[in-house]
Formats: structure tokens, C-alpha cells, sequence
């Protein structure tokens, strides 16, 4: 994750979306695909109790910088994990 930060879209996000993306991202350096899914859901959550929803596009982008530099099988595993969360979190509402 050299140059994410440097990401177009990122330029234009709320200050409070950034900085919960940058804790995030320093929190994964170096994790495995396994141990990238709990951080991911931990900043939702932490974004939720704040008041703060990430859009799709955000989501999307979050996930390809948490992707950047992964082997294929660790992507594939993120995919799979992040695709298992969000089933659980669309029957909780």
C-alpha cells in the first residue's frame, strides 16, 4: 500500500472516512487475507457507531486497497470473507 493514499477518490473524501481508512490500513500492513477480514469489520462498526456510513464505491475501494500487493489465493480469501460478512450483516437488519 505505497501510493493508496495518492487514490483520486480518496482526495474528495470526508476527513473522518480518511483518517478511519488510514487506522485501518496501518492496522492490515502485512496481514494475511484471514486477518484482514476482522479489521475491515471492525471499521464499519467503528464507522456505524459514529454515524458514519461508507458508500458502495467507498466499500469497493477499501477492499481493492486492502487487495493492493496480495497473492491471488489472499484476495480470493478477502473476497469470500468480505462476502460471508455481508450476508451476516444484511440478515441483522
Amino acid at each position: 500500500m505505497n501510493n493508496w493514499m495518492e487514490h483520486p477518490m480518496l482526495q474528495k473524501m470526508d476527513p473522518t472516512k480518511l483518517e478511519l481508512i488510514r487506522t485501518a490500513a496501518t492496522k492490515t500492513n502485512g496481514k494475511s487475507g484471514n486477518d484482514l477480514a476482522p479489521i475491515l469489520l471492525t471499521l464499519i462498526t467503528n464507522a456505524n457507531k459514529k454515524g458514519i456510513r461508507f458508500s458502495p464505491d467507498e466499500i469497493s475501494l477499501i477492499l481493492e486497497l486492502l487487495k493492493e500487493g496480495k497473492s491471488k489465493e489472499e484476495q480470493m480469501q478477502i473476497d469470500k470473507t468480505v462476502r460471508m460478512a455481508s450476508s451476516l450483516l444484511k440478515n441483522r437488519k
